[in-house]
């Protein structure tokens, strides 16, 4: 959506520097951090792309913390039976997750497709699964509730793979501390995703 004023010599343009559109000041008024695109300081945002780069913001003060931080999960590759403990985190450069366990694997998070939190007491498919398409620009699933996070289901694109291949992340039934930060790496992987859902066009 763009401003409707007529410009001239006392109404200025004002270009968003996020979108790149062109707005006069009562609509593009607002200074807000702009970080994925490098800027130091607040820059001149429209109403519309505040809110989003407001919610980045809040990302990357609390959540990109805990997924840099990492978590211990069961790890599922594809048809495998036997899950792997693994310590899964998102790497320095925000473009991998990293699984270490007995093996190690390096996922380009450009390559995951689809990603679904899967909630306490509902099996995958169910209503309280969260679910957020990345990549491929489906609707989200409508959320339910306030159901604790047991783990996600990645599929994503392998090199050299024809098809999909799935990954699952599943909290252990361990220590409580560290069942409290694979839960808080799973709201955090979640939040992520969504952010990238609601800000793929901007």
């Amino acid at each position: 959506m763009q401003c409707d004023a007529k410009f001239d010599f006392l109404t200025r343009k004002h270009h968003c520097r996020r979108c790149g559109r062109c707005f006069c000041d009562k609509c593009c008024g607002q200074k807000v951090p702009l970080r994925r695109m490098c800027f130091v300081d607040p820059v001149r945002q429209c109403a519309e792309c505040a809110l989003v780069s407001h919610k980045e913001a809040e990302f990357y003060d609390k959540q990109l913390k805990v997924l840099l931080s990492g978590a211990t999960f069961l790890v599922t590759f594809g048809n495998s039976e036997k899950p792997e403990t693994m310590v899964c985190r998102l790497s320095n450069n925000q473009r991998y997750l990293l699984l270490d366990g007995d093996s190690h694997h390096e996922i380009d998070v450009a390559r995951i497709c689809s990603v679904q939190t899967l909630t306490e007491g509902f099996p995958p498919g169910e209503k309280d699964m969260h679910t957020y398409t990345s990549l491929l620009g489906s609707q989200p699933a409508s959320e339910g509730g306030n159901a604790r996070a047991t783990g996600m289901s990645l599929r994503l694109a392998a090199p050299g793979a024809d098809g999909l291949t799935q990954l699952k992340l599943t909290a252990g039934e361990d220590a409580p501390a560290s069942r409290r930060q694979s839960t808080a790496w799973l709201a955090a992987m979640h939040k992520a995703t969504k952010l990238l859902y609601e800000s793929r066009d901007q």
